[in-house]
Parts: C-alpha cells; sequence; structure tokens
C-alpha cells in the first residue's frame, strides 16, 4: 500500500457519551461492527448475522442513527427493512468525554466488546478445521508483555493503527484475490498480577 493511500485514510470519528451509552447494548454493538467489516447492509442482512428478528435491527439501527454512528446507504426502497445502513465513518473513537457518566458509558462497552471479541475468537476456534491450510497457518494469537511508559503505550498503538487502518474494508476498493475479512484484536492494558493484585 503506498503511502499516498495511508495518508488518504481519514481520522477515526470520535463517538460522544450518547453514542456510548447507545452501543453498551450487545446487539446495537455487534450490528456497528458488521456495517464497519462488511459494509452496509439492510436490518435483515444485520437480523442474520446479530441474531435479533429484522423489526428489533430497525429498531436498533435508528438508535444508532440518532446518535451519529449509522445513516441510511440510499433512499430507494420504501421498506425501511429493505434499505441498506452503513456506518458513518470507517473508524471511531470511543474513548469518552471525560465526564464520569462518560467513563461509565466507556467502560460498560469495554465490557460489550471484550465479549463480542471473545465470541468471534471462539467462533474461529469452532471452525478453524475448516478453514484452508493457509489461513490456519497465517491466523494466530500473539500475546506479548511489555515494559511501557503510559506515553510509550499510547504512541505505540497509534503506530500500530497507522499501520492497521489502511487494509480496514472499507479503504480498500478493490480487494485483493483471496482475500476475506480478517478480524485482528488488540487488547492493551496494565497488568495487575504484575502488581501483585490477584
Amino acid at each position: 500500500m503506498s503511502s499516498e493511500q495511508k495518508r488518504s485514510v481519514p481520522p477515526r470519528k470520535v463517538a460522544g457519551r450518547d453514542a456510548l451509552a447507545a452501543l453498551a447494548v450487545p446487539a446495537r454493538f455487534a450490528i456497528l461492527d458488521h456495517l464497519l467489516a462488511l459494509g452496509p447492509a439492510t436490518a435483515s442482512q444485520c437480523a442474520k448475522v446479530v441474531g435479533e428478528t429484522p423489526s428489533n435491527c430497525s429498531w436498533h439501527l435508528r438508535a444508532l442513527a440518532k446518535v451519529g454512528l449509522v445513516e441510511r446507504a440510499e433512499a430507494s426502497a420504501s421498506d425501511g427493512r429493505d434499505r441498506p445502513w452503513q456506518a458513518t465513518a470507517t473508524g471511531f473513537d470511543f474513548s469518552g468525554d471525560g465526564t464520569q457518566a462518560g467513563e461509565l458509558a466507556g467502560t460498560a462497552l469495554e465490557n460489550v466488546v471484550a465479549q463480542n471479541a471473545n465470541d468471534a475468537f471462539d467462533r474461529y476456534l469452532a471452525h478453524r478445521d475448516r478453514l484452508p491450510k493457509e489461513w490456519q497457518d497465517a491466523a494466530g494469537t500473539h500475546r506479548y508483555h511489555l515494559a511501557l511508559t503510559a506515553a510509550e503505550l499510547t504512541a505505540l498503538l497509534a503506530s500500530m493503527d497507522e499501520l492497521v487502518r489502511p487494509y480496514v474494508r472499507p479503504h480498500r476498493d478493490e480487494l485483493p484475490e483471496g482475500s476475506r475479512i480478517v478480524q485482528m484484536q488488540v487488547r492493551s492494558f496494565p497488568d495487575s498480577s504484575a502488581d501483585g493484585v490477584a
């Protein structure tokens, strides 16, 4: 990927406290995650992925639209379940607004994100043996224990984000042959066990 393509990747959209609270509902996070991974989808298509009814997904999508996370992709169809929705950005910053309410909403969202990530990894493990060998060999789990300052961790994550974001599906106009959506999970946090905390 050229440096010009990397520069064209837009920054993450900052999500406010209302958006954080809306996403603390697991189905809503799953819907937004699906739209970010695969692009525009109808409520009926989202329903198949997140295990909700199309009418429930329509309701969740309207709630996500109200807080600015999704929008209609087209205005041609009359039935809301058949009109596609899309994320309003190709990435979001969910760091909160620094208020106590924002921190509480952010913590609730972190729990939803962690559960969603765990569920996705469990699904991968359950079906890994059905993947072509090249994908079995390419995928994996990498875990590191790093000695960092908070500033170094912030810089490291920013560098990783800059490296990875050009490969996010909405940034790739033409997908190479043989490509598939790959979920890459990165968690970083101080390890309390290293501080003697059980």
